[in-house]
């Protein structure tokens, strides 16, 4: 939206009952409230239909943040006294006459260039050509499995999204034909209109703001330049991608405008689970049942690794369950070198005995220590267990 010179005399704050601090939520919640109260089909009153314009129009500007920034900073200009604005603004000024105003308002919006959020102005009449518009980002979704995120991987996707005509190649005008500069605005994609002090520039309304015109339009995209289609492209997913990372690919978006460059593809990743290996950032994670004579007596284990070989560990006697052995340089590529892989053991305690198993096992308890167990918890945690057995 361009700035308009009802900003310099409208409070839209105060048609909002809103303060000019008032959050973008706080903004919405009064403009619904008031938009509901004034709406002509729910109230008769003669003013009704004025408010609810009115209401709107304030919404419109304040209620997005690119306009609202716009809109503060023209009313805080007003209201700064370039040498103190009297009258009543814009009917004339005190102590500068409107010339000044202007020769300020020039500097501020020319330097400001084509970041400016005052794009919309200009001081004396000029226009500037209508700016370059980097094209819209796209999203796309791939699968990999754990394998392959960790190696990494070249995968084809195919996205749709807008894209350079095929038939006039982005030019927009009929084979055989070119587009020509814009008679009305000279190409700049903008007219300056008369405000006083200053000028607004609105985009031409012959080339819509492009600074061109077609005379002859494509017949396949009617003049865009663009059409919808499907592309089929590699991306490149670095190794050790996570699950719900995103893969940025520079230019391979929708096309941009005005000479301005193509957009970037996004692309979410998610790796399927693997059967036994888990993730813990740049380490991989693996759990390995013993049993319990392997961890009370020790003993040496072949694990599988994440690149598809063996890798030996031993297990020192009286290994608890739970107890880590980290295998150094066998996780996950990240950017500070390739993590670990994280062997954790869970002794396993079988669910049914043999008769041997269970001969053996109650021989065993009558020889466990449980010295210390007692002296923690006393002889009552002893006897019971031993009423319970």
């Amino acid at each position: 939206m361009a700035p308009q010179r009802e900003w310099l005399e409208k409070d839209y704050y105060a048609v909002l009952g809103v303060s000019k601090d008032a959050s973008q939520d706080e903004i919405k919640k009064a403009y619904r409230k008031l938009a509901r109260q004034f709406h002509p089909d729910s109230n008769t009153a003669a003013d009704a239909e004025q408010k609810f314009k009115e209401i709107g129009e304030a919404y419109a500007v304040v209620g997005n943040e690119d306009t609202r920034r716009e809109y503060d900073e023209i009313r805080r200009l007003g209201a700064s006294g370039f040498a103190g604005m009297g009258g009543g603004f814009p009917g004339g000024f005190n102590g500068a006459g409107a010339g000044d105003f202007g020769d300020l308002l020039r500097g501020l919006f020319e330097q400001g260039g084509a970041g400016s959020p005052f794009g919309g102005f200009s001081g004396g009449g000029r226009t500037r050509a209508a700016r370059p518009q980097k094209g819209r980002d796209l999203t796309a979704d791939v699968s990999l499995s754990f394998e392959d995120a960790l190696a990494g991987v070249r995968t084809k996707l195919r996205i749709r999204g807008d894209g350079a005509c095929d038939t006039c190649h982005g030019t927009g005008a009929k084979p055989g034909t070119q587009p020509h500069v814009c008679r009305q605005c000279g190409g700049s994609g903008q007219i300056a209109i008369d405000q006083g002090p200053f000028s607004i520039a609105q985009p031409c309304p012959a080339c819509g703001g492009s600074g061109r015109q077609i005379d002859d339009p494509c017949p396949t995209c009617s003049g865009s330049g663009r059409t919808i289609k499907t592309r089929e492209l590699t991306v490149k997913v670095p190794a050790g991608i996570k699950d719900g990372a995103t893969v940025r690919v520079p230019g391979r978006g929708g096309s941009g405008a005005n000479g301005g460059s193509a957009g970037d593809l996004l692309v979410r990743v998610h790796v399927e689970p693997h059967e036994l290996f888990g993730r813990r950032g740049d380490h991989v994670t693996l759990e390995v049942p013993v049993t319990f004579a392997e961890a009370a007596l020790g003993t040496k284990l072949t694990v599988p690794t994440p690149d598809g070989g063996t890798a030996t560990i031993k297990i020192p006697a009286g290994t608890p369950t739970g107890k880590t052995f980290r295998i150094r340089g066998k996780g996950a590529p990240g950017r500070k070198g390739t993590g670990d892989l994280l062997v954790t053991v869970a002794v396993q305690v079988p669910n049914e005995l043999t008769k041997d198993q269970k001969r053996l096992v109650e021989e065993l308890r009558g020889l466990d220590d449980t010295t210390d167990r007692d002296r923690r918890f006393g002889t009552a945690a002893q006897a019971q267990a031993q009423e319970t057995s």
